[in-house]
């Protein structure tokens, strides 16, 4: 406690006496006045530094949470199929995850006109064809880019089968569409045929990838293309390690994970081949009239023998000799139809220990399946998307479609092309088929197949897979990172936090005595 001091008495305001004691007392209050310690050079000192370190504490915040700007690259993939061709733009964060660039869909254009295997006889014209998408491209993709922006071109079933029958000109029209792609302002890789192979692997890839699926613990889900030309069935099986029938087997290392897929794709098994193989068939005594029960009764065309067996998947079996044309005509008898589509399978011959169709290994079902492309198409059409209608009754309304007659079918369709519309009722019948006697689908698994046209706004295809596996092979960029690590940000921050205390606690010492010291007067 602070010493008190009594003053001497006084009288009218002089003091009675002076005693010799009065000496000891305190000075006058004036003189009593201290140095204020905010004003010594040391307070100063640590104010500056305190000031500093707050300024160095925020500056540090402020540029450790400053959002930092995204790198994007883009690919293109243009899918040449056999009936089309479609541009794929697809853009992903330079900085890759998992050592798997995480790729969106960013834009896709299709291509007027068949596919490019229909040039056979014109190449450049399927170099033409290519322009107007690739023109799109061209304001899609950030200017600065396009140099390094690759272009891939991936021919399918189509192209495989000009390929078988004529090579030189397959080599011709992959020349007319190289020349045109090598004009654009991208960095053309190349036109090639992709396998059946990868083309049933990649779209495997496309539909788990989209479905956030690759990661530990999460059950794959399969895949089933239908293209015009041909089919893919792929899925992972816990019963398949690929011992069995090697060919089939593919292996991918994604996000860390190893798949052993099983995989298998069907040349001349697309619903257009396969229905040329139906009217093969049917035609082989070369008659001038053919009753299909796969049009609808009332439907009736005249189709050229030339035209329909100008195919490798049935060149080798028109009727010699054989009239010009035939007349097409339709019966609209689904039950009839089914029984003209099995004769497009072969389900005898297996020396596996299981089998699809045609000699080809196949392990049990797994899983779920998403069925895209035509597979889509069609049941959207039917409206029979939705797989927990039970399979008879899927099968009785295709039987009620199939016997409806032509001319009330193309009242209710009239914006229709009336060549497709046509076709709905074998291929509805034929996709029924091939599920359930050419992959074993039942009634207790069929629900667990799902028609899919787009996951999370990009298409369902082999081309999404096939882009995801090309930036593997790309280089990222090194990516921006914050100015100071996490770890090395805490520290800082920890160590001017205690900074701070320390100098305040420093700071308030000179205050401290001049309370213990002060002395009390009344």
């Amino acid at each position: 406690m602070c010493p008190i001091f009594l003053l001497p008495p006084f009288y009218h305001g002089y003091p009675l006496a002076s005693p010799s004691y009065l000496s000891d007392f305190p000075p006058p209050l004036s003189e009593m006045k201290e140095k204020n310690p905010w004003h010594t050079p040391a307070t100063i000192i640590i104010t500056v530094i305190g000031v500093i370190a707050i300024v160095a504490l925020v500056t540090v915040a402020v540029l450790q949470n400053k959002p930092l700007p995204k790198k994007y690259k883009y690919g293109i993939v243009l899918d040449a199929g056999s009936s089309h061709t479609a541009l794929y733009i697809y853009g992903w964060p330079a900085e890759k995850v998992n050592d798997t660039g995480r790729v969106v869909q960013v834009h896709s254009c299709k291509v007027k006109g068949p596919g490019i295997s229909s040039y056979a006889s014109a190449p450049l014209n399927a170099g033409e064809s290519l322009k107007v998408c690739m023109l799109e491209a061209k304001d899609q993709v950030p200017s600065k880019r396009h140099q390094e922006t690759p272009l891939y071109l991936g021919a399918t079933a189509g192209m495989r089968l000009l390929n078988i029958e004529n090579s030189t000109a397959s080599d011709g029209v992959f020349q007319a569409v190289s020349q045109a792609l090598q004009t654009s302002p991208f960095s053309f890789q190349g036109a090639r045929i992709i396998s059946g192979q990868e083309e049933g692997a990649f779209g495997w890839v496309t539909v788990n990838y989209l479905d956030d699926r690759l990661k530990q613990g999460l059950e794959t889900t399969g895949a089933l293309d239908l293209g015009g030309a041909s089919t893919q069935i792929s899925f992972v099986s816990d019963n398949y390690d690929g011992s069995e029938s090697p060919k089939n087997s593919v292996t991918f290392r994604l996000y860390g994970n190893d798949y052993n897929l099983y995989t298998h794709s069907f040349l001349c098994y697309g619903k257009d081949q396969v229905l040329r193989m139906t009217l093969a068939h049917q035609t082989q005594s070369g008659p001038a009239t053919v009753l299909d029960p796969c049009f609808h009764r009332g439907y009736t065309a005249i189709k050229n023998y030339t035209v329909l067996y100008d195919t490798p998947c049935v060149s080798d079996r028109k009727p010699q000799p054989a009239p010009a044309s035939f007349n097409h005509t339709g019966t609209g008898d689904f039950q009839e139809c089914q029984r003209v589509v099995r004769n497009v399978f072969n389900f005898t011959d297996c020396k596996y220990s299981r089998c699809s169709f045609n000699g080809v290994f196949q392990p049990s079902l797994q899983g779920p399946f998403g069925a895209f492309s035509a597979y889509y198409f069609v049941m959207n059409f039917l409206n029979l998307t939705d797989t927990s209608t039970p399979l008879e009754d899927v099968k009785k309304k295709i039987t009620n479609y199939c016997a409806t007659p032509w001319e009330q079918i193309k009242e209710q369709y009239p914006h229709i092309k009336q060549k497709y519309l046509a076709e709905y009722c074998f291929s509805g019948t034929y996709i029924i088929t091939l599920l359930t006697e050419g992959y074993n689908f039942t009634s207790e698994n069929y629900p667990n197949i799902k028609f899919i046209k787009k996951i999370k706004d990009s298409d369902a295809g082999w081309t999404l897979g096939y882009m995801l596996n090309l930036t593997n092979m790309i280089p990222a960029e090194a990516p921006d990172k914050p100015p100071l690590p996490h770890g090395g940000y805490v520290s800082i921050v920890t160590i001017i936090a205690i900074l701070l205390f320390v100098l305040i606690i420093f700071s308030l010492r000179p205050i401290w005595p001049r309370c213990s010291k002060r002395p009390q007067i009344i």
